[in-house]
């Protein structure tokens, strides 16, 4: 009699291998060695991220943490370049670390005991102008100050024509115009923010001033050297995520891969059921797939830590929803998954 867990047969080593003319080395040995409890939660993320994109689905990404002091751009910038991401919510810093990360690399400094750090060792740093991000430190005057100077010539650009855009599309602006490529110390396609321009996906970035280039326009506002409103941001925010999903959750749907929690996840995913419950849009699509990496425990009462089962009763997802939830390290999971859609 074979054992059964739930409803799935456990299967035999035969079922789980990979045609090897199919995909690479990395997604054959996540098939063949990752068979259980979180780690097959990940290749079977893996294989229904793919099933949808197959299908003619899209794919949001909505990210938190540190990802992009991580690098995760030596993976994600690829899968944005074949179109299996479309849109990308952020927790602010990573929008703005990927380009810090591209234009100062070298000046970045590493601490590998991090968790011995003493108090005065921390201040040391700070007075060496670096900010630690856990094992890496971000150089203050290479990455913040030499990205400074360039942000204020868009924004400059913007008041003189009286013009208004949303964080990233500044990002976009210092891209497009080459005043970054005399910075540039690592190669331009391991940045996802580069990748995402070149695709011209939407990157939205909800409590934008949550960040250092948030806190920079801040400071220019209170001296009285910009409008706050320059900067589109809050309630126009969701505004132009809603009408993004209105014209791509057709057909197969859009799909809502998460890597951590926080206002990066919460705030995009809600617009589905706004969109069904406020704005009266019966029939609005749900999100088509649902994968969260988590680290968050969901008895404390965490939003970001609740299994997606929740989300149906809030009308995010539909009982018959792939859903998944891998309860690991996002820095591990995601290049991980993300080797696997892209056939490595």
């Amino acid at each position: 009699m074979n054992p059964k867990v739930g409803s799935q047969r456990l299967v035999s080593l035969p079922e789980v291998k990979l045609n090897k003319m199919e995909k690479g080395p990395i997604s054959q040995f996540i098939t063949h060695h990752y068979r259980h409890f979180n780690a097959a939660s990940l290749v079977d993320a893996a294989k229904a991220y793919e099933d949808l994109l197959n299908k003619g689905g899209k794919m949001f990404l909505a990210m938190a943490g540190a990802m992009s002091t991580a690098e995760l751009g030596l993976s994600l910038a690829e899968m944005i370049r074949q179109d299996k991401i479309s849109f990308v919510c952020c927790s602010a810093n990573n929008l703005e670390e990927d380009i810090m990360n591209l234009v100062a690399h070298s000046h970045y400094y590493r601490v590998p005991g991090y968790r011995d750090l003493t108090p005065k060792q921390e201040q040391e740093l700070l007075d060496n102008h670096y900010n630690r991000v856990t094992d890496t430190c971000i150089p203050e005057e290479e990455a913040f100050r030499r990205l400074e100077k360039h942000l204020v010539e868009v924004w400059d650009k913007a008041k003189a024509e009286g013009k208004r855009y949303l964080p990233y599309e500044f990002i976009y602006q210092m891209i497009r115009s080459g005043v970054l490529k005399q910075y540039y110390e690592i190669d331009p396609k391991d940045s996802w923010v580069v990748a995402a321009c070149e695709k011209n996906i939407p990157i939205i970035c909800p409590a934008w001033e949550d960040c250092t280039t948030g806190n920079i326009f801040t400071a220019h506002v209170i001296r009285g050297e910009y409008d706050p409103h320059m900067v589109i941001q809050g309630v126009e925010v969701m505004m132009f995520l809603v009408d993004w999903y209105k014209k791509n959750s057709q057909g197969a749907g859009v799909g809502f891969f998460q890597i951590g929690g926080g206002t990066a996840g919460d705030f995009p995913i809600c617009c589905v059921p706004m969109m069904e419950q406020d704005l009266g849009w019966t029939g609005t699509p749900l999100w088509a797939y649902f994968c969260q990496i988590s680290d968050s425990t969901t008895s404390y009462g965490s939003y970001s830590g609740a299994v997606p089962n929740e989300k149906i009763t809030w009308g995010k997802l539909a009982p018959e929803t792939p859903k998944f939830i891998v309860e690991s390290d996002a820095t591990i999971v995601a290049p991980l998954i993300f080797s696997y859609v892209l056939g490595w």
